[in-house]
């Protein structure tokens, strides 16, 4: 399966368009983060644009949120190490790969981001600069939807929050009109 492919059946099976441009932050900061580890960018992208295929699915069982995924995805014969991630981040799977560590901190740090660029007046991810969102991170009220500890847990790849911030903000603005920011 391409990330082409895995688009299109993410999209296939998220109604929500939030959802699917959520998919798509994840994947696109997964590709970055890859880039920097020196791994395999289509696989991490993979993890990233497939992490949340079943969400809609389990939303009212989240005990099986991950798991409906991989079953869902057996018949495409995708490497154990994507599965292994997606399972991770929904911690049905065990953090101890790079790339398991990377989709865990990964999915909450772009919700983070977008809540930094819809408070801007120009509801824009280009004008979102680090400084702004190391600074909110301290603000238990905004984005609080955003697991900090686990945008903190960047540092087990030993990433400062900064460069995590300004990793995923390149990743992100790298892909804003898909994002409509």
């Amino acid at each position: 399966m391409n990330f082409e492919e895995a688009k299109q059946l993410a999209y296939s099976k998220l109604s929500n368009q939030n959802l699917r441009k959520h998919s798509m932050a994840v994947a696109a900061v997964m590709r970055h983060l890859a880039r920097r580890f020196g791994e395999d960018e289509e696989k991490w992208a993979l993890a990233g644009i497939l992490h949340d295929l079943d969400y809609e699915e389990t939303l009212n069982d989240p005990a099986r949120h991950g798991l409906v995924t991989e079953e869902w995805l057996k018949p495409h014969n995708l490497a154990p190490e994507v599965i292994g991630a997606i399972k991770a981040h929904a911690d049905k799977a065990e953090r101890s790969s790079v790339m398991n560590k990377a989709i865990w901190a990964c999915d909450p740090i772009t919700g983070f981001i977008v809540a930094c660029a819809l408070i801007r007046p120009e509801k824009k991810l280009a004008p979102v600069e680090i400084e702004f969102a190391v600074k909110r991170m301290k603000e238990k009220r905004f984005a609080a939807g955003a697991n900090r500890e686990q945008i903190r847990s960047c540092s087990e790849l030993g990433l400062s929050l900064e460069e995590f911030f300004d990793l995923s903000l390149k990743a992100m603005k790298e892909i804003a009109g898909e994002l409509g920011l």
